[in-house]
């Protein structure tokens, strides 16, 4: 009974849960087509937004492709710029070097002005010394320099020693050039051209030390310039004596060098070999080399003499040896052989005739010749060949009467009675018009002799040797002028 009523009244429930149900479906069905529309409109937001991105991308491809094209444009016209201005630059180049060859050429550049100074720093002493002393050979690297380059270089050194006031660099350096000077003279004692280019060195040397003293003695004799370079801080006066000395020492062994290669042609050349056969060639045809294979001591003639005098005053001459000096040389050398050729003519007497005095006199005429080709006639040279001019002179002259022999005993000045007399002695004729000198004639003249005080020594000393004088000559050239050439591997000075 009681479903029954629940039965019938369910209805009403129903209704009201259906309707329940259906505002609960609507509600849901709103809500949907609200999230549809929604949906909807965001899928066609995206639908726009896509179009508009694909808009844009295809605008962007576009773009991209115009740039492309437009790039490749701008390189061609940059390369073409890059090779016009390239052009232009060189153009420019081109125009700068020919305007400034113009302006050098119109205008030089002013010069550097040097003070005569030569830097060198103290651990380079040693290499300045070997390379300008020790191991420099003078046949080389002596043409076209100035007179002394080597002595002039050591003393722009001495003097930039003496800028610093640096007593110790100083004393160091004028040591140790001293030293290597005495050591390549012993090293190479026979070697003629190292004696002559060190001793003309060594009193260039010598002359620098006194001409930029700053002595008035030597002052006077300098250019206003020179006089400016005078050493400041130090006096140098006891190394000029050392230097003197060494100077007078290798002067001696230089002379021993000519003499050794000059004494065995003397003999032959002034006595024994024949120069009057056929008195229009008398003289000698040029100085003529010898030849360098060894040659017989008797085949040396006036002319073999005469070529080493020759070797001898050019080599000298190049070395830019003082002419006083070079005088005193060639001086020695004829005393030398003048009195090697008395000597010999005392000792024989086949050599004591007319035709032997002739031959002598006629040498000689050729060695007087030679001395003023060399401008030494003025000198005190040919007075050494005197004695032997008189003995020759004797020789010739007639040796009879007491005027022959007055005549003999005023000529004769430079022989001493005993040389007189052992020459008249010693005559032997060789042809028939010469007659031997009668012992009266002889002792007429030994009794105008007698008041002579000449000694009694025959023999001239051959040894002798002239005091030697190095008398001072300033150098013409300025220190500023001086350069360096790089042939003496001396780069590591620096003139200043």
């Amino acid at each position: 009974m009681k479903l029954q009523n629940d039965v019938y009244t369910s209805p009403g429930v129903l209704e009201v849960h259906y309707q329940a149900q259906r505002e609960s479906y609507e509600n849901e069905i709103e809500t949907l087509n609200l999230k549809t529309e929604h949906l909807s409109q965001e899928i066609g937001h995206l639908q726009a937004l896509f179009k508009e991105e694909n808009n844009t991308k295809h605008s962007i491809k576009e773009e991209l492709a115009r740039l492309t094209k437009e790039n490749m444009d701008l390189e061609e016209q940059v390369d073409m710029k890059e090779k016009t201005i390239k052009k232009l630059q060189d153009q420019v180049n081109s125009l700068t070097k020919s305007i400034e060859k113009a302006k050098q050429e119109q205008a030089p550049p002013v010069p550097k002005v040097y003070i005569g100074m030569l830097e060198y720093k103290p651990e380079d002493e040693p290499k300045l010394t070997k390379n300008l002393i020790l191991d420099l050979k003078p046949r080389g690297v002596v043409v076209n320099l100035i007179p002394g380059l080597p002595a002039n270089i050591l003393f722009m050194c001495v003097r930039y020693a003496d800028h610093l006031n640096d007593a110790g660099r100083l004393k160091s350096l004028m040591n140790s050039t001293i030293h290597a000077i005495k050591q390549v003279i012993k090293t190479h004692h026979t070697d003629f051209e190292m004696m002559s280019f060190w001793l003309s060195n060594t009193s260039h040397f010598l002359n620098c030390l006194k001409q930029y003293s700053g002595e008035e003695e030597f002052m006077k004799y300098n250019s206003v310039q020179q006089n400016k370079n005078c050493l400041k801080n130090f006096d140098l006066s006891e190394y000029r004596q050392i230097l003197s000395d060494l100077a007078i020492r290798i002067y001696h062994q230089f002379l021993n060098v000519m003499e050794r290669q000059l004494q065995p042609m003397i003999v032959s050349g002034m006595l024994e070999q024949e120069s009057l056969q056929g008195m229009s060639s008398m003289k000698p045809t040029g100085f003529r080399k010898r030849s360098s294979s060894i040659e017989d001591l008797n085949s040396y003639t006036i002319s073999s003499i005469l070529h080493q005098l020759d070797f001898f005053h050019n080599t000298m001459c190049q070395h830019g040896m003082d002419q006083e000096l070079i005088k005193q040389t060639v001086k020695q050398l004829f005393y030398l052989i003048g009195a090697i050729t008395l000597n010999n003519l005392f000792l024989r007497k086949d050599m004591c005739s007319c035709r032997k005095g002739m031959q002598i006199r006629c040498n000689i005429s050729y060695v007087e010749e030679w001395l003023q080709e060399k401008s030494l006639q003025n000198s005190a040279v040919k007075e050494t060949m005197e004695p032997l001019s008189q003995a020759a002179w004797l020789l010739q002259v007639n040796k009879t009467t007491e005027e022959d022999a007055k005549e003999i005993y005023n000529q004769c000045s430079s022989l001493s009675s005993v040389q007189i007399v052992k020459i008249l002695n010693s005559y032997t004729p060789i042809d028939d018009f010469e007659k031997r000198v009668a012992p009266s004639f002889v002792r007429k003249v030994q009794s105008m002799l007698q008041n002579r005080e000449d000694g009694s020594q025959l023999m001239m000393d051959t040894n002798y040797q002239f005091q030697v004088t190095f008398p001072f000559s300033p150098s013409p050239h300025t220190l500023e002028t001086i350069q360096v050439p790089s042939s003496l591997k001396l780069g590591f000075l620096t003139r200043i």
